[in-house]
């Protein structure tokens, strides 16, 4: 066979076996590639069901929150209603069975020696004769020794707090030089407070009051626990 056929030949067999082995490298490559793009695909689709997942999840707990803040704001007004018009029995069945209803005078609550009553015993108040020490005048330091009906005219109800100015939901809104330490006594609770910003131009403030309703969430209901006045003090 001439030489130049037989170099022909040759040449043709490599080209033939170049372009296979090319094919097979290529195609293996596109299997390759095809199934890391199937995986990116998957991938994709999980990052957007996480996505819905997670704006489901948030959208629910916005709702939970606000659901929550519609039923405290709401417990707090039907309470300083009942305040409002001393109705004392119906309050009684929003105060907490077991923990009582606890009367401080000023925004520094003590644990220790503030009034305390029971559901029975808050039902009955207006007709209790019993004079009760409650804590100290601010300012003169003397014992405030009153009947509950003289404690609620200048403790509890002694500006209508029904129309306040403003409304603080688990937001301190009056503050004096007195320590307030609502969170540390009731760390598990919840408040609202109403407020007024103050009565006279001449004391540009410094005559405001507060009333903070404290309630602890059982059940699915805010029982009231608390109920806290506060005003400016020296």
């Amino acid at each position: 066979m001439d030489k130049k056929i037989r170099y022909t030949i040759m040449v043709l067999m490599l080209l033939f076996i170049s372009s296979a082995c090319t094919s097979i490298t290529g195609k293996d490559l596109q299997e390759e590639l095809d199934a890391k793009n199937q995986i990116i695909r998957a991938l994709e689709n999980e990052n957007k069901d996480l996505e819905e997942r997670i704006l489901e999840l948030e959208e629910n707990i916005d709702n939970i929150s606000k659901s929550k803040t519609n039923k405290l704001i709401g417990t707090a007004l039907e309470t300083v209603e009942l305040l409002k018009n001393k109705d004392m029995r119906s309050l009684s069945s929003y105060v907490h069975p077991t923990k009582g209803l606890r009367f401080s005078p000023y925004g520094n609550i003590n644990i220790a020696s503030d009034q305390v009553f029971t559901q029975e015993e808050v039902a009955g108040l207006l007709n209790n004769n019993e004079i009760y020490t409650w804590g100290y005048y601010d300012g003169i330091g003397d014992t405030i020794n009153l009947k509950f009906i003289d404690y609620y005219n200048r403790f509890v109800y002694d500006v209508d707090f029904a129309n306040p100015h403003m409304i603080g939901n688990n937001y301190l809104i009056g503050k004096g030089n007195s320590l307030i330490n609502i969170e540390d006594a009731y760390s598990n609770a919840e408040y609202v407070e109403f407020h007024f910003t103050g009565f006279e131009s001449q004391y540009e403030g410094m005559d405001w009051k507060s009333l903070r309703l404290v309630f602890e969430e059982d059940n699915d209901k805010y029982y009231l626990i608390g109920i806290i006045h506060d005003e400016w003090t020296i």
